[in-house]
């Protein structure tokens, strides 16, 4: 075990990031293994004692959140999906939270950003987080980005994430999210937990 996966279970978070019914079936190839991963690692969380967040996008109805100029949202609105509560929202059955976990909803792209992620956090005296999340190329990279800025130590588990594009995924786990943080995979994690 190397010293970037020596993880404390008391100051360390595990963030499930967009596994939402309508996500992970829109973006994610090779669902089923990928929640196979995914399920196993909260698994091993769980029995070493880490903190359990989910992350959800969900906006009200209306999408009072959703600006005009936001060609994502702007998108997300004229397709009526992710209102709070409707059919697509909820985490994927696969991977349900349970009694004592989190679930932060967030308003934007990062679980940061339109949330109350930062308050957890700080409540808990976190100061790793280790991220799974769907897709790559947007609620992983944007979390990365604010997570590193904000001083946390990050992991980045790369066989639970997942991108409609593996060359874009490829990239980011391999040239960018290095720079910035430990990128290992599942089973890595896992025996890190287990030492």
């Amino acid at each position: 075990m190397t010293d970037a996966l020596a993880l404390d279970p008391r100051a360390t978070a595990l963030l499930v990031m967009d596994f939402q019914t309508a996500i992970v079936d829109s973006f994610a190839p090779d669902k089923d293994a990928l929640l196979a991963r995914t399920a196993a690692l909260l698994e091993g969380a769980r029995a070493a004692g880490l903190k359990i967040i989910y992350v959800i996008v969900a906006f009200r109805p209306g999408y009072p959140e959703a600006n005009p100029r936001n060609k994502t949202f702007e998108a997300i609105r004229g397709s009526g999906r992710f209102v709070e509560g409707s059919a697509g929202t909820e985490v994927h059955a696969a991977l349900a939270p349970r009694p004592g976990d989190v679930v932060v909803t967030k308003r934007r792209v990062s679980a940061f950003s339109g949330s109350d992620l930062e308050i957890v956090l700080r409540a808990g005296g976190i100061d790793t987080l280790v991220l799974a999340g769907i897709a790559t190329s947007g609620v992983v990279l944007s979390t990365v980005r604010h997570a590193a800025d904000a001083d946390y130590r990050l992991v980045v588990v790369s066989d639970c994430c997942a991108d409609r594009d593996p060359e874009v995924h490829r990239v980011l786990l391999e040239k960018v999210f290095a720079r910035q943080t430990t990128v290992t995979n599942a089973a890595e994690v896992l025996q890190s937990l287990r030492s």
